[in-house]
Order: C-alpha cells, then sequence, then structure tokens
C-alpha cells in the first residue's frame, strides 16, 4: 500500500534563499517524511550549504521543532539558520 504524498511549504532565509534566489518553495513528500529530509534534499541539490547541516534549526507551522518531527499535508516550514548581528 503507497502512502499519499504532502505538500509542504518551505519558506528560505539567509544562505538557503540566497541560494535558491526565491523566500519559498513548495515540495511534495510522502506521508511520514521527517523534517529534516527537507534539509537533506536541499543540500543535495545546492552543495554548499552542507555548511549549514548541523547549525540549522527547524520550525514547523511558527514552532520549533526536532528534526525527526514528521511532515504533514499543509505545514509550513522555515529552516532556521544561525543569526548574528545585534
Amino acid at each position: 500500500m503507497s502512502e499519499s504524498s504532502i505538500r509542504v511549504t518551505i519558506k528560505l532565509f539567509a544562505a538557503y534563499q540566497d541560494a535558491y534566489g526565491v523566500p519559498e518553495l513548495q515540495r511534495e513528500f510522502s506521508g511520514s517524511t521527517p523534517v529534516s529530509a527537507i534539509l537533506d534534499g536541499l543540500i543535495a541539490e545546492h552543495p554548499e550549504l552542507h555548511g549549514w547541516r548541523d547549525l540549522t534549526r527547524f520550525g514547523i507551522n511558527l514552532q520549533f521543532a526536532e528534526p525527526d518531527t514528521l511532515l504533514q499535508d499543509g505545514d509550513e516550514v522555515v529552516l532556521i539558520p544561525p543569526v548574528s548581528g545585534g
């Protein structure tokens, strides 16, 4: 039995937005995909982002989320890179 696919919106900031040239992406995943898979996919498409892998936090629908949190259809995901400055 195949799982249904879900669609999520990915908000991009800092290095992620620089790499893609857009503020957000729409992507489809299987129904049991962890939020960390989004980051894996972006790094696969843009290897220069690899240095951000261990520094990035995740937000789902305006709440911080652990990397193993499963995505739901319609989720809005934010990749939160470290912030510098004051």
